[in-house]
């Protein structure tokens, strides 16, 4: 900008009044840089504007000194923007670092191996810069099985982080507890009826997988996604779907398990619905059981991976919602 104004002024003279245009480097040199980048520009600023008004004979007059002031108050301006902006960055910064350890605490790593499965989970946030909202997994390797939730809370921001938090927190104790799935899932519900304020819910499913079956119990929830070995797949799917998490005063019974096969070289998928329900340009909706062959890759996480990226190549843009998928091969 700086050399611009310097070319234009030189080839027309001082009849047009370009010196003031100058302080445009000063003023734009906080936006990239900190106060010695944006300290030299308004010093190169300065000594360009008394170099072209000694050069156009201006600075005796009332336009060289109004130049030379609005280059210096531009320059002292962009220096307090810098101090102001480094101070807000390092609060920022220690703002995510306490959001990053609470997302470990809450959302912890799946582990890679659970008795004969290998577990991998993609999560995307719909908030910018943020690594954790509504959505919900947790993979629980208890005595009975490898137990397994996958949830989509009602809303977003810090009030679905809270609720996540609710339901994580009974799923860990009542899996490593509980006898069977359907008393996980009651016990559950019941933690989460209680917890829970006003219409908020949860939609969620609960899997339990044990040699050569696996048990599904539905909250509301999309369907999993089971692909056998073989390269075929089916979205198993209960009778009646029960209310999602939450909605327990409405008097509504508990969902009745149902079961599928699970043999070596299966792989389950389940996920929330800001993957089924993330629309293209033209209104279409992902269709995620034609993706199932993107699952092939040899490692799980590169394999979710590949299904998150034309996810996004689908979309075209940003989600619209948290979208979290957990995939499970049986070794």
């Amino acid at each position: 900008m700086m050399t611009l104004v310097s070319l234009v002024d030189i080839a027309i003279g001082p009849s047009v009044g370009l010196l003031p245009l100058l302080s445009l480097g000063p003023a734009f040199a906080p936006l990239v840089g900190g106060w010695r980048r944006t300290a030299a520009v308004g010093l190169v600023s300065m000594l360009l504007t008394v170099g072209l008004g000694l050069y156009d004979g201006l600075l005796d007059g009332a336009r060289g000194y109004v130049s030379v002031l609005s280059v210096l108050g531009v320059t002292a301006a962009g220096l307090v923007a810098v101090a102001m902006r480094q101070r807000r960055e390092a609060e920022l910064a220690s703002v995510r670092s306490i959001a990053e350890a609470a997302q470990r605490v809450l959302l912890k790593p799946v582990p890679r191996l659970a008795g004969q499965l290998r577990a991998a989970v993609s999560y995307t946030s719909a908030v910018a810069e943020a690594r954790i909202g509504g959505d919900l997994y947790e993979v629980v390797a208890a005595p009975q099985g490898v137990r397994v939730v996958v949830g989509d809370v009602q809303g977003k921001g810090l009030e679905a982080v809270e609720t996540a938090a609710v339901v994580l927190g009974a799923f860990r104790e009542a899996a490593l507890d509980e006898a069977d799935l359907t008393r996980v899932g009651h016990r559950l519900s019941r933690s989460v009826d209680r917890q829970l304020e006003g219409e908020k819910f949860v939609t969620a499913i609960l899997a339990e997988v044990t040699d050569h079956e696996v048990t599904f119990l539905n909250y509301g929830h999309p369907a999993p996604l089971v692909i056998r070995a073989d390269g075929s797949s089916a979205l198993p799917e209960p009778d009646v779907y029960a209310l999602p998490l939450g909605l327990g005063a409405h008097g509504t019974s508990e969902p009745r398990p149902y079961r599928a096969d699970f043999r070596p070289g299966d792989q389950l998928l389940l996920y929330t619905d800001g993957i089924t329900e993330a629309r293209d340009g033209e209104g279409r909706f992902y269709p995620l059981a034609d993706r199932a062959h993107l699952l092939k890759e040899h490692d799980p996480e590169s394999a979710l991976d590949a299904l998150r990226r034309d996810l996004l190549q689908h979309v075209g843009g940003p989600l619209q919602d948290d979208a979290a998928m957990l995939l499970l091969r049986y070794r």
